[in-house]
């Protein structure tokens, strides 16, 4: 099959574009290879050289998803089956410093690849969500649970999962929207929680946790690449959408905990809670599970030992 995957030399999109390849798939790819402005140009290029061995220097198309005309050449070159879309501002933090050019990628980009689908008969769109279009929300949440974002990164989101749904009931090709939650792992950038706790128990400094009972449902990022690529595959995910990720609510004390033990340094101090971020919890995973054997296999202290391990081999142990 070929697979259109847009973000593929991204954290998560890298890891799909890897278990796409073993399984035989054509993907074509394409990534603009930013660090967003949140990461120095050293900690993009190693990062970027990692992901590129992952997946045997596969080729990238070095373009943006606003770049309309090169898109549409891409489509006019490959008969796409299937588009994954990845390609996305990463987070509430980055969206925040700029929300003009998050808007432009995470609206105008996605209006090109689902015009450009419909122009050329796609037979499927996976359109990659986020668990913030929740807004605040408990354990144990499905995905019928009313939709109440707060910050730009969960509207534009949930703004996403509308346009898709409304060229799908015109019935130009069938959608899949996955939401996943706080995923982690080797070759992520270290200005996200678990990377910077690691670095700060590394360098034996303070962790600084934002709220003692705040919680978050750690997704190691194997599980949701896996989760994705049977998604994508399975013939039972069509125009229906799915939490993806362990399924489990952890503490971020409980995290940090777990990370000064297994680091065997550092230490924890309690602040304020961010209150530019909804308070979350664990997602239901039962309708992944039911519908396409969806299993995630890594605890939060296992891929918690595995992201030590790639950082105590990176640049970023000293």
């Amino acid at each position: 099959m070929k697979i259109l995957v847009t973000g593929g030399l991204g954290f998560i999109g890298h890891n799909v574009l890897y278990k796409l390849l073993q399984l035989g798939h054509t993907p074509i790819v394409v990534d603009n290879k930013t660090g967003y402005g949140v990461i120095t140009n050293k900690e993009l290029n190693y990062i970027m050289d990692e992901r590129s061995k992952k997946i045997f220097n596969h080729p990238i198309n070095n373009f943006d998803i606003n770049n309309y005309i090169r898109l549409e050449k891409l489509f006019n070159i490959h008969d796409i089956d299937c588009v994954i879309h990845l390609a996305s501002f990463p987070r509430q933090k980055v969206t925040s410093n700029n929300p003009s050019w998050a808007s432009k990628t995470m609206s105008e980009g996605l209006l090109n690849l689902l015009e450009l689908s419909k122009k050329n008969k796609v037979q499927k769109f996976v359109y990659i969500s986020s668990s913030m279009v929740y807004g605040n929300f408990v354990d144990n949440i499905n995905e019928d649970y009313t939709c109440n974002p707060e910050g730009q990164y969960g509207i534009l989101k949930l703004a996403g999962e509308w346009l898709l749904k409304d060229y799908a009931k015109k019935g130009h090709f069938n959608y899949t929207i996955i939401r996943p939650s706080a995923v982690y792992g080797p070759t992520d950038v270290m200005d996200r929680v678990i990377g910077k706790f690691l670095i700060q128990a590394i360098h034996n400094q303070v962790i600084h946790v934002n709220g003692i009972h705040e919680k978050l449902d750690f997704t190691y990022v194997d599980d949701i690449a896996t989760g994705i690529v049977i998604a994508t595959l399975s013939n039972n995910t069509s125009n229906k959408t799915y939490n993806i990720t362990r399924g489990i609510s952890h503490t971020l004390y409980h995290a940090a905990e777990l990370i000064v033990d297994i680091v065997g340094k550092g230490s924890i101090e309690i602040i304020n809670r961010d209150l530019e971020m909804p308070t979350r919890g664990a997602l239901n995973i039962d309708k992944a599970r039911n519908d396409f054997g969806y299993d995630p296999k890594f605890s939060l202290e296992q891929g918690l030992i595995l992201y030590h391990e790639w950082i105590s081999n990176s640049i970023f142990r000293s």
